[in-house]
């Protein structure tokens, strides 16, 4: 759990360092929620073996949802968001917790890490936001809440 959040806490350095391209080469642009993942999965790669992306969850509320990774030797699952202007903090919280009542049922879920990408700002309590949902936690899903970057 601890190499999965060191991962997200410097997700934005990289990020960052990828628009810093030689000679002003193409790069990848971290635009929306599929170019988090993509850079994400790549930088899991460094340290996983089995990474297995969007595996279905068990059926929660009458419909099932796919998570966006799965650590299956470690039992991480790993949600990403990117806020953007139609995506902020009410509607994070609201999505992540209905992401965490899903993957209490999961079989593979013993950590559950939200890793939330803010480059724009739009969540103005990043701390009391994790917080609040890492209070669902309970002693067989262990979660973790990451929104970054912020200023504290």
């Amino acid at each position: 759990m601890n190499l999965v959040e060191k991962i997200c806490l410097k997700f934005h350095s990289v990020a960052r360092q990828l628009q810093a391209r030689h000679n002003n080469r193409e790069t990848l642009t971290v635009a929306d929620e599929y170019d988090v993942q993509d850079l994400l999965h790549a930088l899991l790669r460094i340290h996983f073996v089995d990474i297995r992306q969007e595996e279905w969850t068990p059926s929660f509320a009458g419909a099932a949802s796919r998570l966006d990774f799965l650590l299956k030797d470690e039992r991480i699952v790993i949600e990403v968001k990117k806020t953007r202007p139609s995506l902020k903090a009410a509607d994070v919280g609201k999505e992540l917790a209905v992401d965490i009542a899903r993957y209490r049922s999961h079989p593979d879920c013993g950590c559950l890490i939200c890793f939330v990408y803010d480059p724009g700002g739009y969540i103005g309590n990043p701390n009391g936001i994790e917080r609040d949902l890492e209070k669902l936690a309970t002693s067989e899903l262990k979660i973790r809440v990451i929104i970054a970057p912020k200023d504290s």
